[in-house]
């Protein structure tokens, strides 16, 4: 994984750019992936629908249920999914290359694209309200909070914008280094707090309601002679509950927080290029060798790991009651014991899955390369 790390840098070192792919497996010399192994499955895996949205063009794309609906964003489009059955309420053209979304709430669906467009259509109808331009490439998963949207970009920047008619409400700005990877800077929201995570190994906590910076915490210290040595960014989305953040950083550690204070409650050496879960019990990590292991929430304690994924390319994970799911560069989706992390369950989809899994209500869905938007039953 480390060469093909090293083989973008030097590319994106010629063209001028400092975004390095977050998503490893691609290239000729790609270690040979881990056979699958045979278990005998004790849950029920069966696919309930499948959708098309549009290719996921090298972004982490992700769904996102609402209501009775699940929305997904790919290629230049839009759509509205039934979750009940999967069919297609509405599809609406993005007129542009879709890097960002779908995020949906208070009566929108959010989009973003690669020339740094934010698309927000109507819940109901697809129809378009309005769009506005940011600074660069909308990244990572779009937010409603309240009568706000919160977008990120590739350059640094969090905004805030008016639901009503995407005028700008506030501003949040970082400093980057000259390297990071693709699918750092993700975010997370409770309480009118916004915790957000970026290159260089931070972790924020902002207030919602204007972007003033409430706390500052490290998640990892950047450290080595090189750029790539010290690239150390927080990857995904940071996890919430009543009482602590958590966040997972590549070169780095796994780190959870006291979300009021940013204090230090445990942290764990790791490694991931694409994030973590939570559950009541533990926090689970998918590191870039592809192995998925769950640590105690309370004492940061490592419990199970599972390492038989080696070099699938394997998403980060999805919590979802007495499992862990998630899928690989291949389109199998994986089910894992929360208990002791064996194998349960598995199907396969149609291309690769680059993000993770998605809770969708009944069930949980995936989107693929191809762009198939698929859901699952599981029992």
């Amino acid at each position: 994984m480390k060469t093909h790390l090293i083989v973008a840098a030097l590319a994106l070192a010629m063209s001028g750019c400092s975004t390095v792919s977050g998503w490893f497996g691609h290239g000729a010399d790609k270690p040979k992936p881990a056979e699958l192994v045979e278990f005998k499955p004790t849950a029920s895996l069966t696919e309930a629908w499948k959708a098309e949205a549009g290719d996921t063009g090298g972004y982490l794309l992700r769904p996102q249920a609402e209501g009775d609906d699940v929305y997904a964003a790919g290629g230049r489009r839009v759509v509205r999914i039934a979750v009940s059955n999967g069919n297609t309420v509405w599809k609406a053209d993005a007129d542009a290359k879709l890097s960002a979304g779908a995020g949906a709430g208070d009566g929108v669906v959010l989009a973003g694209s690669s020339r740094g467009g934010l698309l927000a259509l109507d819940q109901a109808s697809g129809k378009k309200r309005w769009e506005t331009a940011l600074s660069s490439e909308v990244t990572g998963q779009l937010l409603v909070a309240g009568d706000s949207v919160i977008a990120r970009t590739g350059d640094g920047r969090v905004q805030s914008l008016a639901v009503a008619d995407g005028s700008r409400k506030w501003l949040y700005t970082r400093n980057l280094p000259v390297l990071s990877l693709r699918g750092s800077g993700g975010m997370a929201l409770r309480d009118g707090v916004l915790y957000a995570g970026f290159p260089g190994g931070k972790l924020v906590a902002l207030d919602a309601a204007n972007g003033a910076q409430l706390w500052e915490a490290a998640v990892a210290q950047p450290h080595g002679a090189t750029e790539l040595e010290r690239v150390a960014d927080v990857m995904g989305n940071p996890v919430v509950d009543a009482r602590q953040v958590c966040a997972v950083a590549y070169q780095g550690r796994v780190a959870c927080f006291d979300r009021r204070s940013g204090e230090l409650l445990w942290a764990h050496d790791a490694s991931s290029n694409t994030g973590l879960a939570m559950d009541d019990r533990n926090v689970y990590v998918t590191d870039d060798k592809d192995a998925v292991t769950a640590y105690d929430k309370t004492s940061g304690r490592a419990g199970w790991r599972q390492d038989k994924l080696a070099n699938r390319t394997v998403t980060a994970p999805l919590a979802l009651g007495a499992w862990v799911v998630v899928a690989d560069g291949e389109g199998y989706v994986h089910v894992l014991s929360a208990d002791d992390g064996s194998f349960v369950a598995r199907a396969k989809v149609d291309s690769g899955v680059p993000a993770a899994p998605v809770d969708i209500g009944p069930g949980f869905a995936v989107q693929t390369t191809k762009g198939s938007v698929v859901a699952f039953r599981l029992k």
